[in-house]
């Protein structure tokens, strides 16, 4: 069973993207007992290998991003409101009335809007946009904001964390899951020598991966993430794109890559033959630090397998358990098939 008490401690750590220091240093206490060599490069990724028992023929990385959605400090009224940013792709409405925490001293604040009893008519049939927020830290100047925050700061959301009936609901789902799927193969016996990156800046254009990527120079790749579930009142058939519940997601195309197909057949097999649950979304959406990585250098073979997950880039997200296991099995099966060939 996954280490469920590590992964609250994954989603529920700070680490907007270009501010990921917090969940490095979480990842890093947790790998350097198991794993061979470590090296952090200049964009922060984190690269790892493992050795196992047999030195395959072909390099293979598993890569997952330490990123989260967030905002960004960008000015500070007169009456020490905050003026803010997104980092990442947030919805305008996600934002509305959330706690948040801001800057290194994670400063609680709440964003607010204009009251409703000011509204106009036409304001109110329309939700706020990003533009129109604040940021309230309960300052009452500029000056006693400036005590606290400064321009530049990050903001995450402030959210709980529940794992309960077999689903976990919490913030950054989106990658800290991916993450945890590698910190427990690299504490695993694992039977080929194998990369790991635990990648920056992916929900701001797949930076960190692109990097980690040229310097592994990995002939094959497998991209460990969370991925779109829509399966809610709102939606049906292949508008809800994949399921909670419905297992381990193995993508044969999203926006950012067609996946190579004999990998995708291969994830197949091993789900079929070992029992593991698993389905495909039913709509081209979306991507994923792939999309940098099967294009670097000369060209990688990528596959990616993800847990289907509910309100992504949200101040709380939801995801099944079983799902998550599915995922973790596949990947290691999926793996050793893939450096077996």
């Amino acid at each position: 069973m996954l280490d469920y008490e590590l992964l609250q401690k994954l989603c529920t750590s700070c680490g907007i993207s270009g501010d990921e220091g917090e969940v490095r240093e979480l990842i890093l206490n947790e790998i350097k007992p198991f794993a061979d060599e470590i090296t952090v490069d200049a964009s922060g990724n984190i690269i790892a290998f493992k050795k196992g028992r047999r030195t395959p023929a072909k390099k293979l990385l598993i890569s997952a991003h330490m990123d989260e959605v967030g905002f960004i400090v960008t000015y500070i009224t007169s009456d020490g409101c905050l003026k803010f940013d997104c980092v990442g792709g947030v919805n305008d409405s996600a934002a509305f009335s959330k706690n948040v925490k801001v800057g290194p001293k994670k400063l609680h604040g709440v964003v607010c809007a204009k009251p409703v009893h000011l509204l106009t008519a036409d304001e109110k049939k329309k939700s706020p946009k990003i533009k129109d927020l604040l940021i309230d830290i309960g300052a009452e100047s500029r000056e006693e904001a400036e005590k606290y925050v400064s321009p530049g700061d990050s903001i995450v959301f402030d959210s709980l964390y529940e794992n309960r009936y077999g689903r976990v609901i919490s913030k950054a789902i989106d990658d800290r899951f991916g993450c945890l799927v590698l910190i427990e193969l690299i504490r695993s016996e694992l039977e080929y020598d194998t990369w790991f990156s635990f990648v920056v800046q992916e929900e701001i254009g797949l930076r960190g991966a692109k990097c980690a990527a040229f310097s592994v120079a990995p002939d094959n790749a497998i991209v460990i993430e969370a991925t779109t579930a829509a399966d809610v009142p709102y939606s049906e058939n292949e508008d809800r794109v994949c399921l909670v519940g419905g297992g381990a997601v193995v993508t044969f195309m999203d926006r950012a890559t067609i996946y190579d197909k004999e990998f995708y057949r291969i994830a197949k097999e091993c789900a079929e033959q070992e029992g593991i649950k698993f389905q495909t979304k039913t709509k081209i959406a979306g991507g994923n630090d792939a999309g940098a990585i099967h294009s670097s250098r000369g060209g990688v073979r990528t596959l990616a397998i993800s847990v289907p997950c509910r309100y992504l880039h949200a101040s709380g997200s939801l995801a099944s358990t079983d799902d998550m296991e599915a995922v973790f099995r596949l990947a290691r099966s999926a793996a050793a098939r893939i450096q077996g060939m």
